[in-house]
């Protein structure tokens, strides 16, 4: 069996991963702002995490995730003033719909997902230490900063020279005198609009909240211990909120904060990148409006390898529902099968095989999605000859389950009612007879008719079988 290898952002290398106690996976991924619904660049990044939770576990491992849910910062106190609202009262419905877009895409459940507000405990003991350590000071506002200069590792994620910082990105949006212009908030202190939507705490340093960074280092550490195997999150992340997460983490327990960082590259819409500023999101929502399947959405996500970018399209987007609908039909077929051959039993085993090098690639998902296509064409093929043999069958369906398992892009049956079931045949009999007497325009104005309500055709030696796919 290869060794499962991940490219470590730290490092700029893949390197070969196993766990450090070489049993389960501590897994961090930061999650989302919950003010917004998340959008699909979003759950890029999320499917990456699902994909990889997966493959992990294929290889035998344990995995223990943590995914925090970030419900308080500044986006969501000026939603809560903007609407006079409590934080919670913004917060609760936006986590409602995450995990049912969380749901709807398949992707498992984490094993944790907490919430900043119920970890202002453990993040006011960070603090301390960080304050105890003489990396943190509080200004004369009472905002408490971590001091990036005395930090001597700061930048080494990211690769950006602390000389040649610039203020910016969500680090300069404090609006507090700073010793240093690049020194972050660690504990915020608070302002009227904090209390009034109950987003401030008692505090060593007065009433405040906590830092958007700090936040994801308490929960972490809190729940997975001091050194973690593996964080994720978008590549948008790494600056500065990864390389504020090191610095504060391990400025408080000299000792690495994360061994591997695993990155997910930007979803373009049309070339650009999806941003809700740009104003082309789209949700998981939307989705679901437009009756696209979770399979055919896993798909088109993991048809680009996790560290590219990769491009959201109406026309990708198609292929990937064309291509969940083949996958759907060898489902059915070789559930249905009465039994197989050797060489089905051989071309198995090669699946297997290839399905497993590919994902611990580096996760390469497109290499193990092309890995279950071929095996597809190889299987039909043989289940064309009406094999006998059962053990090979048993062998195709036990690879074939293993994939599926991974990527998860069977798509969920269509309901179809009893009235639409009549036209559809009522339609395929009119094809019949219009193909017997070569009138193919009336047949292919009939199968136009079909693909309008989302039926498609497939014509076998055997005759035509639809399915409903959308």
């Amino acid at each position: 069996m290869p060794e499962f290898r991940l490219y470590n952002s730290m490092t700029r290398t893949v390197e070969p991963f196993t766990p450090a106690d070489g049993e389960t996976v501590r897994m961090y991924a930061c999650g989302p702002t919950v003010y917004n619904p998340a959008h699909l660049g979003n759950f890029r990044t999320f499917l990456f995490t699902d994909l990889l939770r997966r493959a992990l576990s294929l290889a035998g491992y344990t995995v223990k995730q943590v995914m925090n849910l970030t419900d308080v910062d500044d986006k969501i106190i000026k939603r809560a003033t903007d609407q006079k609202k409590m934080v919670r009262d913004v917060t609760e419905p936006v986590i409602d719909m995450f995990f049912a877009d969380r749901d709807y895409l398949r992707i498992q459940p984490a094993e944790h997902y907490p919430r900043a507000t119920d970890f202002i405990v453990e993040m006011v003991d960070l603090v301390r230490r960080l304050e105890k350590a003489g990396v943190a000071y509080q200004a004369d506002d009472k905002t408490v900063y971590f001091a990036i200069d005395k930090f001597a590792g700061y930048g080494r994620l990211s690769r950006l020279d602390t000389r040649e910082l610039k203020a910016g990105a969500r680090v300069a949006q404090d609006d507090y005198a700073k010793e240093n212009a690049q020194d972050f908030a660690l504990w915020k202190a608070a302002t009227p609009e904090d209390e009034a939507c109950g987003a401030a705490w008692d505090s060593p340093w007065g009433r405040g909240r906590p830092g958007w960074h700090l936040e994801c280092s308490a929960m972490a550490m809190s729940l997975l211990g001091e050194t973690i195997d593996i964080h994720t999150g978008g590549v948008d992340l790494q600056f500065p909120h990864h390389e504020d997460e090191i610095a504060q983490s391990e400025a408080a327990t000299g000792k690495p904060f994360a061994r591997f960082w695993c990155h997910g590259e930007f979803l373009l819409t049309d070339g650009t990148k999806m941003a809700k500023r740009v104003g082309n999101v789209s949700t998981v929502e939307d989705l679901r409006a437009q009756r696209v399947s979770a399979a055919a959405v896993r798909h088109l996500m993991f048809s680009t390898h996790y560290r590219k970018q990769l491009n959201l399209s109406g026309a990708a987007l198609e292929a990937s529902i064309e291509a969940v609908r083949r996958v759907g039909d060898f489902a059915e077929r070789l559930a249905s099968a009465t039994g197989g051959t050797a060489a089905l039993a051989e071309a198995a085993e090669a699946f297997r095989v290839e399905f497993d090098a590919a994902l611990r690639d580096d996760l390469n998902a497109p290499r193990a999605q092309a890995a279950l296509f071929i095996f597809i064409n190889h299987a039909n093929a043989e289940l064309d000859t009406r094999g006998s043999d059962m053990g090979s069958l048993a062998a195709a369906r036990e690879a074939f389950a293993r994939a599926v398992g991974v990527l998860d892009i069977v798509p969920e049956q269509q309901g179809v009612d009893a009235s639409l079931e009549v036209w559809v045949e009522q339609q395929l009999a009119a094809r019949k007879v219009a193909r017997g007497r070569r009138d193919f325009a009336a047949a292919d104005q009939i199968r136009k008719s079909l693909d309008e309500k989302g039926i498609v055709v497939e014509d076998t030696p055997q005759g035509a079988r639809w399915k409903k796919v959308r």
